[in-house]
C-alpha cells in the first residue's frame, strides 16, 4: 500500500513510499513483466518457454511463500531456475529457499545451477538436488562465468525433449569466452547430449541464426533438445546493440543503479516503456530476435531487480 502526501502548491500530489513500499510495488510489476512476456512470446510462437531465474517469490501471491501459489503467474512461466540453492562455493543451504523451490517443483520443472569450489563435492551436489526433483548443473570455480561445457553429464539419454517436463539435464553457456569462434562453440555444443541448452543470443557482437541453431538442435545421440536463450530484464549491458554510446546511470533515467559486482550492468526501471520495448514487441526487439532465430525458449535473469532497486 502506499502512503500519499499531497502538497497543495500548485495541487501537485507528491508520493511518499518506504523502501519496502517501493519494493512491494516493483515486485508487483515484475510480476506483471513476466506475464506480459509470456503472453506476448507464446502468441508469436505457441510453446515458447518462459523460464525466470530466481526470485522464487514472486510465484507466490503477496510474495509469502508461506501462501498460495499465484497461478496466473505459475501459469504464465514453464520452469524456474535457480543459482546456488545448496552450495555458493560451499555448502551454504538456505533453508528458505530450498522451501521455496520444493513447493514450485510440484508444479514446474525447477533448473538449479550451483557453484562449488571443490570438484570433489561434485556428486554430493548433484544428489542433494536429485532428491528433491529438482535438475542439477554444477559449475566449478574455473567455470564461474558459464563459459565452459562439464565433460560429466547426468541422466544421459537419448529421448527426443519436445517440452519442459522431459528435460533430464540441462547446459548453462552463456559466456563465448572459451571459444575463438562461433562454429567451434556451435561445434562443441552439437557433440554433447544435454537435454536442454541454454546460450546466449550472440556469440560476440554476432546474434545467432536459425543456421546457427539447427547444428545444435539435436543430441549427438540423435535426440532433439531444447534451446533456450538468455536474456536480461532486469538490467541493461553496455556491451549490448541496443546500447547506446551516450548513455550512463540516469540518462536515460531508468537507468537507475549500478549493479554491484557487474560494472558493465545498470539495474533498470523494468517497467519504462521504453525499457519493455527494448525486450519485446518489435522485430528489433530482444526476445522478438530470439523467436525469429528459432529458440524454444527464453531465460529471463534477474527477475529479483525488484528488490536490489531500493536495497543494496
Amino acid at each position: 500500500m502506499r502512503t500519499q502526501w499531497y502538497l497543495f502548491l500548485g495541487l501537485i500530489p507528491f508520493i511518499q513510499c518506504s523502501k519496502d513500499e517501493q519494493e512491494a510495488d516493483a515486485a508487483v510489476r515484475m510480476q506483471s513483466l513476466v506475464k506480459e512476456i509470456s503472453m506476448y512470446t507464446k502468441a508469436q510462437k505457441p510453446g515458447f518457454n518462459i523460464i525466470p531465474q530466481n526470485g522464487m517469490e514472486l510465484a507466490f501471491v503477496d510474495l509469502d511463500p508461506n501462501g498460495t501459489l499465484d497461478q496466473d503467474y505459475l501459469h504464465a512461466v514453464d520452469a524456474f531456475g535457480i543459482e546456488s540453492l545448496y552450495y555458493e562455493g560451499s555448502r551454504m543451504e538456505d533453508m528458505d529457499r530450498v522451501s521455496e523451490a520444493k513447493s514450485l517443483v510440484t508444479h514446474k520443472p525447477v533448473f538449479v545451477a550451483e557453484y562449488i569450489n571443490d570438484p570433489s563435492a561434485f556428486s554430493a551436489a548433484v544428489q542433494v538436488n536429485k532428491e528433491q526433483g529438482f535438475i542439477p548443473f554444477i559449475r566449478t570455480r574455473d567455470n564461474y562465468d558459464y563459459q565452459y561445457i562439464p565433460t560429466a553429464l547426468e541422466d544421459e539419454n537419448d529421448r527426443n525433449i519436445l517440452e519442459m517436463k522431459d528435460v533430464r539435464n540441462f547446459l548453462y553457456l552463456i559466456s563465448t569466452d572459451a571459444f575463438s569462434t562461433k562454429d567451434e562453440m556451435l561445434r562443441a555444443i552439437a557433440n554433447t547430449n544435454y537435454d536442454l541448452v541454454l546460450i546466449d543470443l550472440f556469440f560476440d557482437d554476432t546474434q545467432l541464426t536459425s543456421e546457427d541453431l539447427a547444428v545444435i538442435r539435436f543430441k549427438a545421440n540423435g535426440g532433439r533438445r531444447l534451446l533456450v536463450a538468455y536474456v536480461n530484464v532486469g538490467a541493461a549491458e553496455n556491451y549490448r546493440y541496443y546500447w547506446q554510446s551516450d548513455w550512463k546511470r540516469g540518462k536515460p533515467t531508468w537507468l537507475k543503479k549500478k549493479y554491484p559486482g557487474y560494472p558493465d550492468e545498470i539495474y533498470v526501471e523494468f517497467w519504462n516503456s521504453a525499457w519493455q520495448q527494448i525486450l519485446f514487441g518489435n522485430p528489433q526487439a530482444y526476445l522478438d530476435r530470439m523467436i525469429d532465430a528459432g529458440f524454444d525458449g527464453a531465460y529471463l535473469d534477474n527477475v529479483e531487480a525488484y528488490y536490489f532497486l531500493y536495497h543494496n
